[in-house]
């Protein structure tokens, strides 16, 4: 192999091979290394792209950016239909083989306990939505009666009430939804709600929660979530997964090339 050597992930030896057509990032079909009895699956990059220099520029790239994340995410996806994998950050790379080698041997334990943890276990998304107030449609009447002040005030008034009231609703069922998601789950954890302007999703994101569930278990566990989408008028629950376990995995110190 010549250039960088981009790491996806590390697991466990597997016997069940990968897709046939399985490729990474920039087109190249990703490899097995195998060391102390563990696998890191790695591709071969050009330094061009992912030297530290490079991406820092690539960082400004929002298209580079979006790929190379499509082909990092869709070679975890295949790992997890044969292996439990441990996702390394997106632009993990080492100089070579022997950088890799030695990141292994660093976090070895590590990374066995964390396998230990997640073995046979997957990620479930749970996100729940304020859904947008629906937009008047049609002319407004030709006749409307002058309103006075005051009616203009109580009417404002009436309408932030019911926005609060709105939202109360929805904090409250949110939290509600976490805690009996979790009680089904064997770990959690609550990220930050989504930003609405950088969302395609509609309404105001209110709940984004991961799950660590067992493969057992995920059936019962996406039952229990289809049961709760019609619970709250104006709330809408969506469920993603199942993933590799990206929020369950310990902080993994990324490489740079040497």
């Amino acid at each position: 192999m010549t250039g960088l050597r981009y790491v996806y992930a590390v697991c466990r030896p597997f016997d069940l091979p990968l897709q046939t057509q399985l490729t990474g990032i920039g087109g190249a079909p990703p490899a097995v290394l195998h060391h102390h009895g563990l696998v890191a699956v790695v591709s071969n990059v050009s330094e061009a792209d992912f030297s530290e220099e490079a991406l820092k520029a690539h960082l400004e790239d929002l298209d580079w950016l979006a790929a190379t994340a499509r082909a990092h995410q869709g070679v975890i996806d295949a790992l997890a239909t044969v292996t439990t994998p441990l996702p390394l950050r997106l632009g993990t790379v080492f100089r070579d083989c022997s950088g890799v080698r030695a990141m292994i041997e660093a976090g070895e334990d590590r990374f066995r306990r964390t396998l230990d943890r997640l073995t046979g276990r997957v990620e479930w998304g749970v996100k729940v939505y304020v859904e947008p107030e629906p937009e008047q449609t049609g002319p407004a009447p030709a006749a409307a009666k002058p309103v006075s002040g005051r009616d203009y005030l109580r009417s404002r008034r009436e309408r932030s009430h019911a926005h609060e009231e709105k939202w109360q609703r929805a904090e409250a069922f949110a939290q509600s939804l976490h805690e009996r998601l979790a009680r089904q789950a064997e770990d959690s954890r609550l990220h930050a709600p989504q930003n609405a302007a950088l969302s395609t999703a509609p309404g105001q994101n209110v709940l984004n929660g991961a799950y660590l569930v067992t493969r057992a278990n995920s059936e019962e566990f996406v039952e229990l979530v289809d049961c709760t989408k019609d619970e709250v008028p104006g709330i809408r629950v969506e469920l993603t997964g199942p993933w590799a376990a990206y929020s369950f995995t310990e902080e993994e110190s990324g490489g740079e090339p040497r």
